[in-house]
């Protein structure tokens, strides 16, 4: 009886609106970086099937982690996989063991985020790396794939140029809907050029192919521990303080441990790290879900509802996008990160006390030069801190 009076109120909670901006959450979280995800898998050394079922798993998990997280804490949680973390992947390129190495490093990755929420030190101990550097380090990330859209014109002007018009006119009519619209003119240009009669329905039906793991210090510290990084900072902090700022007091712990529950899941079917949304997370939390702030946790509902429906296209997806030119997919991955590029540059450089760390960590982590077989990024992060460390010291000294 009481189970069937709480399902009651639940369904009394539902409204249209809720429903509608959960959609529009997923859809633009979905369709403004899924190529990025599939280039991130394909260029760390996945083939096409992998790359399908690590963007099916990853889309499952995070869908099940917001379905459960909102119905359990009545508020809209969104769960997305991690972007920055994806753009990471791309930037490092083919991992020296392939595939099974970089599988490894997610679930290494994993355990951390699962660790950090369960370990309030650990978490603590991130949350005092200083922003400017963290976004110091994530810019330098992404910088050379944002400058993919003027590669791809050079080379295939008439492929990207509609894609780039359709960009520019929906920034301008609607801001949020100018990355999924992009995304779709895409799709329209590969159907028009590719071949897809080649297409075979045995090749987008979904399937989960498993990969077997490798673990190397290397990978740890190349991949994971960078992952790991950008993920808190970047969509676990971030996305809690959508939530906070929308009137939603969360306790941090059982949600960052619930984005590594799920992240380890996806792992071992190559699925990226999954954390707390946070620009679409302000779609679903925020007043187009409803004026009812305690009814708004449907939109966090029909959000994860709509990921698991995107995750079983996978196979479709990453077949499409496989027949057309690697730099298309990668230009439009690039117009999805600008924003994130835009906001990481004014972070690192907005404040004085750690510009010159922040500067520091950019240019070592855009150089992208592995020491050690350990990548950049590491570095980067590595040198900034160090720096914002020795000047805070010769600080304290001189006074």
């Amino acid at each position: 009886m009481e189970s069937n009076t709480l399902m009651q109120r639940r369904s009394s909670d539902f409204s249209w609106q809720a429903a509608g901006a959960g959609l529009l959450s997923s859809f633009v979280g979905f369709a403004s970086t899924f190529t990025l995800i599939v280039q991130a898998l394909v260029n760390t050394g996945a083939t096409q099937q992998q790359a399908a079922t690590g963007l099916m798993a990853v889309s499952v998990a995070m869908g099940l982690a917001g379905i459960l997280l909102s119905l359990k804490y009545r508020m809209p949680v969104s769960v997305a996989w991690s972007t920055p973390g994806a753009a990471l992947l791309v930037g490092l390129g083919v991992v020296k063991g392939g595939f099974a190495v970089t599988t490894g490093a997610l679930l290494m990755a994993a355990v951390m985020l699962i660790v950090a929420g369960l370990w309030k030190p650990l978490s603590q101990a991130i949350n005092k790396i200083p922003s400017s550097i963290a976004n110091a380090m994530l810019a330098g990330i992404i910088l050379n794939l944002c400058v993919a859209p003027v590669h791809a014109l050079a080379s295939y002007p008439r492929y990207i140029a509609p894609v780039l018009i359709v960009w520019l006119v929906m920034l301008k009519i609607n801001r949020i809907l100018a990355i999924p619209c992009a995304a779709i003119a895409t799709l329209a240009v590969i159907y028009m050029t590719a071949n897809i009669g080649d297409i075979h329905m045995s090749e987008i039906l979904p399937e989960f192919i498993l990969v077997r793991p490798e673990f190397t210090l290397s990978a740890f510290i190349s991949i994971a521990l960078p992952l790991f990084i950008v993920t808190m900072a970047s969509q676990n902090i971030p996305g809690m303080t959508v939530l906070n700022v929308n009137g939603y007091k969360p306790d941090a712990t059982p949600l960052f441990t619930s984005t590594g529950v799920s992240s380890l899941l996806a792992a071992p079917f190559g699925g990226p790290a999954i954390g707390l949304a946070a620009i679409t997370a302000a779609i679903c939390a925020g007043e187009e879900a409803g004026k009812d702030p305690a009814k708004r946790y449907w939109a966090g509902i029909i959000c994860g509802a709509a990921y698991i429906v995107y995750g079983m296209l996978a196979g479709a997806a990453t077949r499409f996008i496989s027949v057309s030119p690697p730099v298309l997919i990668e230009a439009v991955a690039g117009l999805a990160l600008m924003g994130a590029l835009g906001n990481s540059l004014v972070n690192a450089l907005s404040d004085k006390t750690h510009r010159d760390a922040a500067i520091i960590t950019f240019l070592i982590t855009m150089g992208g030069h592995a020491f050690f077989g350990i990548g950049g990024a590491f570095w980067g992060l590595i040198a900034g801190i160090g720096m914002a460390f020795f000047l805070r010291r010769r600080a304290v000294t001189a006074a």
